[in-house]
């Protein structure tokens, strides 16, 4: 049976060249036809690595003229195919289309094709539905990501154009994505038995790069979003709490993922570093802001002596210890509206500590300041 099923798709290809080398429409690319004829092949396995980088060579050196036949290529060999095989090596061969890095592709927007309740049509469902769930779950990955690149270029304009507070904002939109993404990429995954050929192991080498890639991006993104979470407002520090809390379980998932990938006998993802999860301090210190426990307050302040006559300290209400140093050297501060008190230090010289007033008083009131000058005498210096 599988040797009259080979026979069978080799015959199929061997007839979509020919009409490929017939057809007036397509003399035009008749060769970037055939190479996706090629690549896409029935057979389940082998995977054509010569012709699929022939594709993406096209793909890179001149995406202006090559992308829209290659894309219609793919797709109206996707969208005719019953086959498994033909229709994972199409998303496969598309996904590393969207690998090259090529400008144009971002304005593909979603696929021209629709494989979201694909079916083989050359087996019985028992023994293909595994293969039938990888190729719809590849494909609302792809879909997404397609979309996701036609509206990431405008994205980054208008991060890039944006001011510090509107940039931080389009930064979770974009952390939020990429979650999405992620999440969607952990769905392609063989679920039945039986499925551990050359062609389903290939697949999930292409998946486990994406994942990490995307992974990369989403930690990427957390770091800069958290070293700016202080100037964020409260609304923008929520959704960042539920990003930070979204990262950790699919941190989780991603460990099972890889597991299950090692075990099953993905070369990838025998390489794939270690998952580090988003410290818990950094979440609790989110959550302080969000519940406006991070905002300064006012602060009571107690002046304590220390025991060697050296100075004082300014003891503040949340336990932090600000000490002060007694020297006989003159400073100048700036008039930066902070009020001065004096307070009789003893020794017969006069010493100034600085209250601290909060940020957050609306109408600070200036006081004048008490300036006690030490009395020295200076001796004559100029003689006649």
């Amino acid at each position: 049976m599988k040797l009259w099923k080979r026979a069978a798709g080799a015959l199929k290809d061997r007839n979509s060249l020919l009409i490929n080398t017939l057809s007036r429409r397509q003399r035009h690319s008749s060769d970037l036809h055939a190479a996706v004829i090629r690549a896409t092949s029935h057979d389940e396995a082998r995977v054509d690595y010569r012709n699929s980088q022939r594709v993406f060579a096209w793909a890179r050196t001149a995406p202006s003229i090559h992308l829209k036949p290659l894309v219609w290529a793919i797709s109206s060999r996707a969208h005719r195919t019953r086959s498994w095989s033909v229709a994972l090596k199409c998303l496969m061969l598309l996904h590393g289309v969207f690998c090259c890095k090529v400008p144009a592709v971002q304005r593909i927007g979603r696929l021209p094709f629709d494989l979201s309740d694909f079916t083989d049509g050359h087996s019985s469902l028992s023994k293909t539905w595994g293969h039938n769930a990888l190729v719809r779950a590849y494909f609302n990955f792809l879909d997404q990501k397609s979309a996701f690149l036609y509206a990431d270029l405008k994205e980054i304009r208008k991060v890039k154009a944006a001011g510090p507070e509107d940039s931080i904002m389009a930064e979770i939109v974009m952390l939020q994505k990429l979650q999405s993404l992620l999440s969607l990429l952990l769905q392609v995954r063989p679920q039945a038995e039986g499925m551990r050929g050359t062609l389903v192991l290939e697949a999930m080498d292409c998946i486990i790069i994406e994942i990490f890639d995307t992974y990369s991006r989403v930690c990427n993104l957390i770091a800069r979003v958290l070293s700016r979470i202080y100037g964020a407002s409260l609304a923008e520090a929520s959704m960042v709490l539920l990003v930070l809390r979204q990262a950790n379980a699919q941190g989780d998932d991603l460990a099972d993922y890889f597991e299950f990938c090692k075990v099953y006998g993905v070369l990838n993802a025998s390489e794939f570093p270690k998952v580090e999860r988003i410290p818990e301090e950094d979440i609790r210190e989110v959550e302080r802001i969000v519940n406006g426990e991070g905002e300064e307050e006012s602060k009571a302040i107690v002046v304590r002596e220390s025991s060697g006559g050296g100075g004082g300290e300014l003891v503040l209400s949340s336990g932090k210890v600000l000490r002060t140093v007694v020297t006989d050297k003159w400073e100048v501060f700036d008039d930066g509206g902070d009020d001065l008190t004096s307070v009789n230090g003893g020794n017969g010289m006069e010493r100034d500590i600085v209250s601290i007033r909060s940020l957050n008083d609306p109408q600070p009131q200036r006081q004048p300041h008490h300036v006690h000058a030490c009395k020295l005498e200076i001796p004559d210096l100029i003689t006649f």
